[in-house]
């Protein structure tokens, strides 16, 4: 087991204790401190790199954004991290912070720099980046324009909480915070070729996210067509996961035992709606599922869920 997969599981357990010995006797932690810890997730977006450093990390009771009353620092050496590295996957940004019990209405992100690396039509890819000598750059490489990133070095980036507010009154909490990329950084206005980040970052409770198990077969009846003189399977296909706001993730199917089946598993979704959709390895390929693709899904926070699609024909 993983370390961040150990600590999950831990955590998991620990919240569950908790909400169980509270239904007990839900005045044994009032006014306890807790333990926070906090695990960064990608919604990925259209882009090759994005890659960010954040500098410190803290909550404030206060809802103001001057306002540092009630403010508990979590972390404050610089993490870099390329968020599309992060898709069905964590990074641990705080560990076990001691908490002051109180009801707290911001977690803010301090982002010092940044730089995203996308595809041209040709091809090629450019690079936009904080500054030229923003050190999160890989060696040598050539900054083709800016990418403005408005106060969030100063008065950090606001993450949404759930509920608006994250209580603490003894016990373990885990936060997952999705950075959904593709929603998070765009064009600016005009011929400027500049790009602006205007983060999209959503916190939920470890135990309230949700899970998606994508199942795929193929009819005996069906055989697929060949894209230049190769077969295609099952392995060639992929998932795709939408979310109520438009960001899209892709899975690639795998059969790991051998049985036939071909699944694609979506991790730590923080959004309740999705469309969950196949793409065939070529433009050229149409084929039809039962059932018709693509699935609505309203998946229930904290649920693990499975949507099975069976291939009822292909052809070029």
């Amino acid at each position: 087991m993983s370390r961040i997969s150990a600590r999950l599981f831990r955590g998991a357990t620990l919240v569950a204790l908790a909400l169980s010995a509270a239904a007990c006797d839900e005045s044994t932690n009032s006014g306890q401190p807790g333990r926070l810890s906090i695990l960064l997730t990608d919604a990925p977006g259209d882009f090759k790199t994005a890659v960010v450093t954040i500098d410190r990390i803290y909550l404030q009771q206060g809802e103001g954004e001057g306002d540092a009353g009630g403010r508990v620092v979590l972390r404050e050496d610089d993490v870099t991290t390329d968020l599309l590295t992060l898709a069905n996957s964590t990074a641990e940004l705080v560990t076990d912070a001691v908490v002051p019990a109180g009801s707290y209405h911001q977690l803010r992100f301090v982002i010092s720099g940044g730089y995203i690396e996308v595809e041209n039509p040709d091809g090629t890819t450019s690079i936009y980046a904080s500054s030229p000598d923003y050190e999160g750059l890989p060696a040598g490489a050539q900054v083709d324009g800016d990418l403005q990133m408005p106060s969030f070095a100063q008065s950090g980036l606001k993450v949404k909480l759930p509920a608006e507010a994250l209580d603490i009154a003894g016990g373990d909490k885990i936060l997952v915070v999705d950075f959904d990329v593709s929603r998070s950084f765009g064009k600016a206005a005009g011929n400027s070729g500049k790009w602006v980040m205007t983060p999209v970052l959503e916190a939920t409770e470890f135990l309230m996210t949700a899970n998606l198990l994508a199942t795929v077969t193929k009819a005996d009846s069906v055989t697929f067509p060949q894209i230049n003189n190769t077969a295609v399977t099952l392995a060639n296909f992929q998932a795709v996961l939408k979310t109520a706001a438009g960001s899209e993730e892709v899975q690639p199917l795998t059969d790991e035992n051998g049985d036939g089946t071909f699944e694609a598993k979506f991790r730590f979704l923080v959004d309740s709606a999705y469309t969950l959709d196949l793409r065939a390895p070529s433009d050229s390929i149409t084929f039809t599922t039962n059932p018709t693709r693509p699935a609505t899904l309203n998946i229930a926070p904290g649920s693990t869920a499975t949507q099975a699609f069976v291939i009822t024909s292909a052809k070029k």
